[in-house]
């Protein structure tokens, strides 16, 4: 696990990005009720966030997707590009497939509806800090419709990568129904960091095969 903070700080440096100020707000006191966790800074717009990571270089940007100036995942981007060690969770209220596909694409190692509880944040920073690539259930079961489907570049050579394995639909499906990875890992014999590569593969996937079938 990479160590938080300069100067020996082992809290974990957040930004929170979005453009409701009571939402920033709301989460920066649950997040800052947690000794292992500090907000360095807030953002209210896409912009703004890709300034105070290259200010602050914190560890975990939470980034929402529609914002003035710049868009949460255009910041995304160019964050991934500045700073590739800084863990970005997409926090937002959109479910759309643009959304999800343009910020796997962007590189954020989490995408998380805001119909999580505000206290699950703090585990999900925790996570992605630790090297994790988090998918909400109900994001999960999205994927689950989405890669059922058939991909529409039959000829292309992503083809086959792009599939789903069998262990990889289990694991999704149990993500679905809100479980944790302890619970996953247990249910089907294997470790957690078993469940964790294989979520971060379906993430991978996702961005595949979103290259592989052209926007309809």
């Amino acid at each position: 696990m990479q160590q938080a903070g300069p100067g020996g700080d082992d809290r974990i440096r957040v930004v929170i990005s979005d453009d409701h100020d009571l939402f920033r707000r709301g989460l920066r006191m649950v997040l800052e009720a947690e000794d292992d966790i500090e907000v360095v800074a807030e953002a209210a717009d896409g912009q703004e966030a890709v300034s105070r990571v290259e200010e602050l270089a914190p560890d975990v940007v939470l980034m929402d997707v529609r914002m003035p100036r710049m868009g949460g995942i255009e910041a995304t981007r160019l964050i991934r590009q500045l700073f590739p060690t800084t863990r970005i969770i997409v926090l937002t209220v959109s479910d759309e497939e643009d959304d999800l596909y343009g910020a796997v694409k962007a590189g954020a190692n989490g995408y998380l509806l805001k119909e999580v509880s505000i206290e699950e944040v703090a585990d999900a920073v925790r996570a992605v800090f630790g090297g994790q690539s988090l998918i909400s259930p109900g994001l999960a079961s999205k994927l689950l419709a989405e890669f059922s489907g058939p991909v529409k570049a039959l000829e292309d050579p992503l083809l086959t990568s792009a599939r789903l394995t069998e262990r990889e639909v289990s694991v999704l499906k149990l993500v679905a129904l809100g479980h944790e990875n302890a619970q996953i890992a247990a249910e089907l014999g294997v470790s957690e960091s078993t469940v964790r590569n294989h979520v971060a593969n379906i993430l991978i996937k996702l961005q595949l095969r979103s290259q592989i079938e052209p926007a309809t």
